[in-house]
């Protein structure tokens, strides 16, 4: 795993009263609900990102209110053709 460090200002800890840990994994589960929602990753690596098992990502996402089924209509249909 690759480690990035970024540089926040002491303050927003105390806004959102977490200590640093507890910061930067809310941190990933959020930008990760967020690049799931906007289609941009899929639902696995969203989790990956999260530091979360599947279904405590899909857990997660009802805090932002992010639908877990991210599927268009074309995607739908073309998955339920594939039904058997």
């Amino acid at each position: 795993m690759r480690t990035v460090p970024i540089q926040l200002p002491e303050t927003v800890f105390s806004a959102l009263r977490k200590n640093p840990e507890e910061f930067i994994q809310e941190m990933r589960i959020a930008a990760a609900a967020k690049w799931y929602e906007l289609g941009e990753i899929s639902q696995a690596k969203a989790a990956e990102i999260a530091g979360l098992s599947r279904a405590e990502f899909i857990n997660a996402l009802s805090r932002y209110q992010v639908d877990f089924m991210q599927y268009t209509a074309q995607e739908l249909a073309e998955e339920l053709t594939n039904v058997d």
